[in-house]
């Protein structure tokens, strides 16, 4: 059984439909690249997944439960965690404090037990601020646990986000453009965190424009146009794709040489 599948996927917004039945499966410990030119609908497809929008048909099946209408935080808690395309932190708390925040939805202690100071309350929360030091850790911002998060520079922000959807404990790990903004040693070692996430066992999907990592990071590729899905498979087999070709260059069939890649 595959650990997500996207079955048949439409969302419409008005008159505009942004995913036109897009569908397919990621198998548990894959890294699987969502790809296509701008405005393509990935990160549609992404909140259809994670309970930001409902989709007006197909259904997203996550570890064999069906996510349609639940609660952003709720499919959090079943071990769904995401970044954004643009950048979501608490930007006057510290980098801890940000990465705390995503051991939240793994605590049981009320704000009673919080307030009285319960044993139980100290021990999950000591535990918490463990997970959250590794997080940090994991992801190399180690010397920055105490640097407010609008300090850090945007590389490590966008670390930071990673480190803060680790620290909720996920099956799957949603990124969506985490090279954005980064240069080209930031984005080589973002490559090798996103190798280590999967050494841990945690499926990732991520969408991203830097077709370097996505070739080097990725198992295999869905490419989606006008929110269509126009190919998938393996990285080499999408790179000489003729519809992928002509759907991020504009190549006339007639115009189009044996070999050519858009990658």
């Amino acid at each position: 059984m595959s650990l997500l599948t996207l079955d048949n996927l439409i969302k419409d917004f008005g008159g505009l439909r942004a995913v036109d039945e897009v569908s397919f499966d990621v198998e548990a410990g894959d890294v699987f690249g969502l790809i296509g030119p701008n405005g393509a609908g990935k990160t549609t497809v992404f909140n259809l997944i994670t309970g930001n929008y409902v989709p007006n048909q197909g259904k997203v099946i996550f570890n064999g439960h069906v996510l349609n209408g639940l609660a952003p935080n709720r499919i959090v808690s079943m071990g769904v965690a995401r970044t954004f395309q643009t950048i979501r932190l608490f930007k006057t708390l510290s980098a801890l404090e940000n990465v705390l925040a995503g051991c939240h939805c793994r605590m049981t202690s009320g704000s009673i037990a919080a307030m009285l100071k319960t044993p139980f309350q100290k021990r999950e929360e000591k535990e918490a601020i463990k997970l959250a030091l590794a997080e940090l850790d994991f992801v190399g911002l180690s010397e920055d646990v105490e640097t407010r998060s609008d300090s850090l520079s945007y590389g490590n922000q966008r670390l930071l986000e990673i480190a803060r959807a680790l620290a909720t404990q996920p099956k799957l790990l949603i990124l969506d453009e985490p090279a954005g903004g980064m240069n080209e040693q930031e984005t080589d070692a973002l490559i090798d965190i996103i190798a280590r996430i999967k050494a841990r066992g945690i499926t990732v999907l991520l969408i991203e424009h830097d077709m370097s990592l996505v070739m080097q990071a990725c198992e295999k590729l869905v490419v989606i146009e006008y929110g269509k899905k126009i190919a998938e498979g393996l990285p080499e087999e999408i790179k000489t794709n003729k519809k992928v070709i002509e759907a991020y260059l504009g190549t006339d069939d007639d115009e189009e040489e044996e070999g050519e890649t858009c990658f």
